[in-house]
């Protein structure tokens, strides 16, 4: 089986993504542990993208369809394959098709982690680290004992830059932009599932089991 996880920046994608795979046993393939690997440059490719990393630039798609295709190569992704942050644009995803295709696969399901703009700038504004220990708080969901300190260090408590609300939104404008795309895309090839990805982790990836469960069954998979 091959599933690509799609949500935005505080959805619970690579949370999800990765206890998923390890329900289903199929392998996570994460882009962000991918760049973070490559930032080794043990490889040609690694060498590559660390170049555009270390300039705070997007690692162009033909560099990152290169090292995705390199690692489902692996022994490990034989059986399947989750994608939690590829492909984020159309030309990534219909490189991903073609690669599949012609290995004889295909991506099987689509799981959409839909969560609204409101509920996303609540999770993402709200969380606070710490400077000490970079223990991570949210102060509504799991605020800390005394605010602005935290509990496992009494380490001062701060907002990261790019979790600012204005920060927020124009991140959120931009995935919305290209997951558009993204969506109908894959609804035209009738591979998406909408998943409501507001509960709790555990709530959630149930709904996602349960998505996946008509295209699991008929794999032939237990």
């Amino acid at each position: 089986m091959y599933i690509v996880f799609l949500g935005a920046p505080g959805a619970g994608k690579g949370t999800q993504a990765s206890r998923v795979a390890e329900t289903l046993k199929l392998a996570h393939l994460a882009t962000g542990d991918l760049f973070r690997q490559a930032q080794d440059g043990e490889s040609e490719l690694g060498r590559q993208a660390k170049f555009y990393m270390e300039k705070g630039q997007l690692v162009p798609d033909e560099i990152t369809i290169r090292m995705v295709l390199e690692r489902i190569s692996a022994p490990d992704c034989q059986s399947g394959v989750i994608f939690d942050g590829f492909p984020r644009n159309l030309k990534q995803a219909e490189a991903l098709d073609k690669a599949l295709l012609e290995l004889g696969k295909a991506v099987d399901k689509v799981i959409y982690i839909k969560v609204s703009e409101k509920e996303l700038l609540e999770r993402l504004s709200g969380r606070r680290i710490c400077r000490q220990c970079q223990t991570p708080f949210h102060i509504l969901n799991s605020s800390p004992k005394i605010m602005g300190k935290c509990d496992q260090c009494g380490g001062e408590l701060y907002q990261r830059p790019d979790d600012a609300v204005a920060v927020i939104k124009k991140r959120l404008k931009v995935y919305f932009a290209e997951t558009a795309l993204l969506i109908d895309y894959y609804t035209r090839a009738g591979k998406l599932v909408e998943v409501d990805g507001v509960g709790d982790v555990a709530t959630v990836k149930k709904r996602i089991i349960k998505a996946l469960s008509g295209e699991f069954a008929s794999s032939g998979r237990r």
